[in-house]
Order: C-alpha cells, then structure tokens, then sequence
C-alpha cells in the first residue's frame, strides 16, 4: 500500500483529501507546514508527496527543493495559480505534476495513480548504462547519474526524461511524445515547456552545453540521445 504525504495548511480541504485517499485504498501522512513535512519525510516511507504552495512558514517552491535534494519522491504541486510560467516553474524545479484548486477529488486521485504507475515502471526496467565511453552513467536501480564518475543531483523530470532518451539512443522524440512520457497525457501546458527540462538536463551533463553531445536537437522534430564514443 502507497504512503501519501499530504501538505496542507487548510484543514478542510486536507481533509477532503485524506478522506478520498483512503477510500481509494492509500495510507496518508499530514503536515500543516514545511517543517513537519520534512520531518515526516524522515520519519516514515513516503511514496508521493501532494504539495500545496501556499504554507504559513515557507512557500512550496522552497520545500519542494528541499525534499528533492535528499529524496526522488514524486511531488504532486496543488496551488490556486494557473498561469502558464507558474505550471512550467513547478514542473522545473522538480514536481512530477500540477494541479490547480479548486480540482475534482476523482481527477486527484487518478493524477496519483499514473504517477505512482510511472514510477513503479521505472523501477521494473532498472539497468546500469554507460555511455560516451563511460563519461555519462545512468544507474536506473539506484536512480543516480554520474559523469565523469562524479554523481549529479537530478530534478525527477530531469532524470525520467534523461532515461526515456538514453534507453532509446538514436530514436528522435518529438515534443510532445516527450511530454507525453515524462509528465503524462493530461499535460495541459505548451509542449515546448520540454525544452526547459532539456535546457537544464544539458547544463548538467554535457561539457559543453551549447555544443551538446549526449541530447541534440534535431531542427524541426525534437531531440535525439547520442550514446557513441566521444
């Protein structure tokens, strides 16, 4: 049974969640604020992280990096804002998914569900893979990357896109079929919010992130993962 960390400062509306989460069979954890979310992150096992932005002692932001420095837990952001920059910056910063108050309990708890899928398919296909001749390892079981052997702290959409790509070296993704893949079907943005994840994947992997070896564009289509020897 998956544990749910739910981060909420409204009482009513914590409820309503926790009251839906368990009737759909999760076990649930509450925090009123930052603190006691991170230290219910350390007390117990928590499989998926329901943030809202909007906490009385630090912003969700703030926390969400926090928990992604030291756990890859997905985080699901709830928040009142809607506009686009708000959904890309969530997404950016390490959320595995954003939803907008005032949402259907129904369409919550199915989010859940493909994120916690998502996650759960990773883990069956966990591999060690080597490319440009050792230089960029991507271990799947541990979930860490390293280049130069040296580990680099991933967001969770930095990685997933990292291993959907590497996994299929030479096979040009288009946007969308990116989106579709690391964040879901039900992604309402502009695709082109993928380039900001490939933006930031490629100032942490490659030598020269303006002349990228491992992810390269290919003009007109999307991008492509070139796993040869450098």
């Amino acid at each position: 049974m998956s544990r749910i960390l739910v981060v909420e400062d409204e009482e009513k509306i914590r409820e309503v969640i926790v009251a839906y989460l368990s009737k759909a069979g999760y076990e649930t954890c509450e925090a009123i604020d930052g603190r006691t979310a991170l230290n219910g992150m350390i007390k117990h096992n928590i499989d998926l992280v329901l943030l809202d932005l909007m906490l009385p002692d630090m912003n969700g932001e703030e926390l969400c990096a926090k928990i992604r420095a030291t756990n890859p837990v997905p985080i699901i952001m709830l928040t009142a804002k809607s506009s686009m920059n708000h959904r890309i910056q969530g997404l950016s910063i390490g959320a595995d998914d954003y939803i907008v108050k005032p949402f259907d309990p129904h369409e919550l708890i199915a989010r859940i569900r493909a994120v916690l899928r998502r996650t759960n398919q990773q883990d069956l296909l966990a591999e060690r893979m080597e490319y440009g001749n050792g230089s960029l390892i991507v271990d799947s079981y541990s979930k860490q990357v390293f280049v130069k052997k040296k580990p680099v702290n991933l967001t969770p959409n930095e990685y997933k896109l990292l291993l959907v790509m590497a996994r299929n070296a030479d096979r040009t993704f288009t946007r969308e079929e990116l989106i579709e893949k690391i964040i879901g079907f039900d992604f309402e943005g502009d695709a082109r919010a993928i380039d900001q994840h490939v933006k930031n994947l490629r100032q942490k992997i490659e030598e020269d992130p303006k002349n990228p070896f491992f992810i390269r564009t290919v003009f007109g289509s999307g991008y492509r993962f070139h796993g040869g020897i450098k």
